[in-house]
């Protein structure tokens, strides 16, 4: 106990420690109280930092602030309009079109299954296989009645993404224009000697930013690839299944695992055990492996300082406080945590001198 009082002391006698501290649990407690209210300005406002890599760039170019942040916002809303009137209809038409045939990928599925025993019955008998059956026909059936449960509130999901879509634009554009004014009116609060959370800024920043961009491409990248292998190979629902590999990737080791399953379940529905089938299995499998032993390495390097176990307790973590958006930004949360560690032993108070 004692030790753990002297720690206290030492170490909250720093008033940058102390400071820090603050911030983070502030900042932390705004987040999980206020979090659903504040959503389209925190989600402004991580766009906006995202974007403000590129407005730096025109910047450096010689161009105005405020016609690069015009720019910027521009290309911005054309790729906000033509992922939602170009991508999203056509995901929405496969979607649809895959629902429609999963009761016929059911039965297939449950026909297989029955005739296992046949062909092993020393794998598996009737009696393992029918509970099998039986115990994916109540996971169906309490999918469906979630997918019901969605479809009931949707309306009051479509009045939400409308003012998100209203509402997000602007607040990224001020937030791009007025960057200077914003972290001054900020800053006026903090206390000039704030050196500990500055190098801890200055880290995460530079991770944060590397990470964001790497995995933007990452995600270009392994979508772009996998729809030409699902598009030679004549797979349907390529476009869908693409986007799900492409995004599988936000969440490292867990979800590519989890994507796998769709794409084999439609390879194995429309060809079955067939050359087709292996044949767009082992390209999948080998777009995976060249993304995690030739592109990770290539676009990251070593920016991301995390161990795959620290990735995956961060997903688990943050995605159990703040759900998607909490495994969408775990790496990056982690990353701050890390540098705070990185940072907390380095500031040590030096005894003071005894007096002359």
């Amino acid at each position: 106990m004692r030790m753990i009082t002297e720690w206290f002391k030492r170490t909250f006698s720093d008033p940058q420690i102390v400071f820090l501290t603050l911030v983070l649990v502030i900042g932390f407690a705004v987040v999980l109280t206020m979090g659903d209210m504040l959503a389209p300005v925190l989600a402004s406002a991580v766009i906006a930092y995202l974007l403000e890599g590129l407005v730096v760039v025109i910047e450096d170019r010689g161009m105005p602030r405020l016609l690069s942040v015009s720019v910027v916002f521009v290309a911005f809303l054309l790729f906000v309009t033509l992922v939602l009137f170009g991508l999203l209809p056509l995901l929405s038409r496969q979607v649809t079109e895959l629902v429609q045939q999963l009761p016929n990928i059911i039965n297939a599925g449950q026909n297989a299954l029955m005739a296992l025993p046949e062909r092993f019955p020393e794998v598996i008998s009737p009696q393992q296989a029918q509970e099998i059956l039986d115990a994916a026909r109540r996971e169906i059936g309490s999918w469906g009645q979630s997918v019901l449960s969605m479809s009931l509130s949707s309306v009051v999901g479509v009045l939400t993404i409308l003012v998100y879509l209203v509402l997000m634009p602007m607040l990224v554009f001020f937030f791009l224009k007025d960057k200077d004014i914003i972290l001054r009116w900020f800053t006026s609060f903090m206390p000039s000697d704030r050196g500990l959370a500055d190098m801890v800024w200055l880290e995460v920043d530079r991770q944060i930013a590397n990470y964001v961009r790497g995995k933007f491409w990452e995600i270009i990248i392994v979508w772009a690839a996998t729809l030409l292998a699902f598009a030679y190979f004549g797979l349907q629902y390529a476009m869908l299944l693409a986007v799900l590999v492409g995004l599988s990737v936000v969440i490292p080791y867990v979800g590519a695992t989890v994507v796998t399953f769709p794409v084999v379940m439609v390879a194995w529905f429309q060809w079955g055990w067939g050359p087709d089938f292996i044949w767009v299995t082992v390209a999948y499998l080998v777009i995976q492996a060249l993304d995690g032993n030739v592109l990770v390495p290539l676009l990251f390097g070593e920016v991301v300082n995390l161990h795959p176990i620290a990735i995956i307790v961060a997903i688990l973590v943050f995605g159990g406080l703040w759900g998607f958006w909490g495994v969408f930004f775990a790496i990056p949360l982690a990353t701050l945590v890390n540098a705070v560690l990185r940072a907390w032993p380095k500031r040590k108070i030096l005894p003071r001198a005894a007096p002359v």
